[in-house]
């Protein structure tokens, strides 16, 4: 039970401290981070669970944005019935792709999934751009119509609609760390004979795996769609390709609430330097090589040893019947 406490205790609080940054900090801000962290958390999860670094993310966001734009813009008008399809969608293609691309390993699956993100991107700027339109997008700001209880075309309705929608993702994903799931994934990427000797199938792990990550990716692009009202092909551009694995690397690979850590820095970092010089990625890119020098584990890597003595308590030694003389 207590367990059970201080687990859903450090959640809220990540959370909380999410939400008491809304008063001091711009709304737009505020929820292009909560979206990009739900981005980030499906790439974080390949990498640091199964040890799949994937270039792809882009792919599976614009399937997730689509799937909700061709909704909204040509059949219907509630934003959560687009969401929803959206969030299939990524779910029916990563199971269609997922066989075959979890079968490759290291960069020969980073380079089919950059592959894939070419593939859409270039489907949606010319092949079907009687349908996307072209570079010119989908415009349906206007097509979605008000809801009851939460008006996702308000923004400050949308932003607690997308903080319990990643409160929600990240409570799932934690039960995931937790669960012999979670051990499987990091058996698979350990040692695979030692979980096939268990009696688990390494591929089964890995396709689940990949299915949670993207349709979690889908998920944000979903949100993206509703929040700005538009889509265009530059959301699966190849040129973004690197940005959920950067921020993943910049908040701790593998850490739960390293995506939140790296969505807020590398946004902050974004819009601020991007305003005293051009070329602002250049300055991410000496981060991350500092990063990657002083230990590998991203910013939340580093802090969270100190969060976890911080409020840990202290332990009395256990208590032993066995005497000095009689273990000497």
């Amino acid at each position: 039970m207590v367990k059970v406490f201080r687990w859903w205790w450090g959640l809220l609080l990540a959370f909380a401290l999410l939400a008491v940054s809304r008063v001091f900090l711009p709304l737009p801000f505020v929820i292009e981070v909560v979206i990009f962290s739900i981005y980030t958390l499906g790439c974080s999860f390949l990498l640091g669970r199964v040890g799949f670094i994937s270039f792809g993310q882009p792919a599976y966001l614009a399937v997730g944005a689509y799937g909700t734009a061709f909704y909204l813009f040509y059949f219907g008008t509630n934003p959560y019935i687009g969401i929803l399809l959206g969030v299939l969608s990524g779910f029916v293609v990563s199971g269609i792709v997922g066989p075959l691309f979890v079968r490759l390993r290291s960069d020969y699956f980073a380079l089919v999934n950059l592959a894939l993100a070419v593939i859409i991107y270039y489907l949606m700027q010319k092949v079907l751009a009687d349908i996307t339109k072209g570079d010119n997008g989908l415009w349906f700001l206007t097509n979605i119509a008000s809801t009851p209880v939460l008006d996702l075309g308000k923004p400050n309705h949308f932003f607690i609609f997308a903080f319990l929608v990643a409160l929600a993702v990240w409570a799932f994903f934690k039960y995931l760390d937790d669960s012999i799931y979670g051990a499987c994934c990091l058996a698979t990427k350990i040692n695979e004979d030692k979980l096939r000797f268990l009696g688990y199938s390494n591929f089964s792990v890995r396709l689940l795996a990949f299915v949670i990550a993207n349709t979690t990716t889908a998920l944000a692009g979903a949100m993206y769609a509703v929040y700005l009202g538009f889509v265009s092909p530059e959301i699966s551009s190849p040129s973004r390709a690197a940005d959920p694995v950067v921020v993943t690397i910049l908040g701790g690979v593998g850490t739960l609430y390293g995506p939140i850590v790296g969505a807020f820095a590398y946004t902050g970092m974004k819009d601020v330097i991007s305003k005293l010089i051009g070329n602002w990625e250049l300055f991410i890119g000496f981060l991350l090589v500092f990063i990657m020098l002083a230990g590998e584990k991203g910013i939340w890597g580093s802090l969270q040893p100190l969060f976890g003595k911080l409020f840990s308590r202290k332990k009395a030694p256990p208590a032993t019947g066995v005497s000095t003389g009689a273990r000497q």
